[in-house]
């Protein structure tokens, strides 16, 4: 049997956070989680892991050494130009939502994924 776990991370806005992630994962606020200094976030089909975040003081000040990668385009094989527009479609999703582009990968000639950053500058990719 799999270990429950739950991936925390740090935020100057917990509430803030948690709604961007909750909109972009498809996440829901944990029932009866009511922290003012702390959201939860919970997979709604009870599959994935938790989410939660921390009010801390101090700010962000380097690389991630661990992200998400939001894998809008499922598994493969896939049809390269479909794949393209359903994780175009994603970082504008996401883009206005708060997010921002950093950068596009290409592996050769296909397209690969997309960097992105969380309202609180934190790395991220969309695939």
């Amino acid at each position: 049997m799999a270990t429950h776990w739950t991936l925390g991370g740090d935020a100057a806005d917990p509430h803030r956070l948690a709604a961007f992630w909750g909109a972009a994962l498809g996440y829901l606020a944990e029932p009866g989680y009511d922290d003012p200094d702390g959201a939860s976030l919970i997979d709604p089909e009870g599959r994935g892991p938790a989410i939660s975040f921390l009010r801390v003081p101090e700010p962000k000040l380097s690389k991630n050494r661990f992200h998400i990668d939001i894998r809008v385009a499922g598994e493969p094989p896939w049809d390269p130009a479909d794949r393209e527009r359903l994780i175009r479609s994603k970082v504008a999703e996401l883009t206005a939502a708060g997010a921002t582009t950093v950068r596009e990968h290409h592996y050769g000639d296909e397209f690969g994924h997309v960097v992105m950053l969380d309202p609180e500058g934190n790395e991220f990719c969309v695939a």
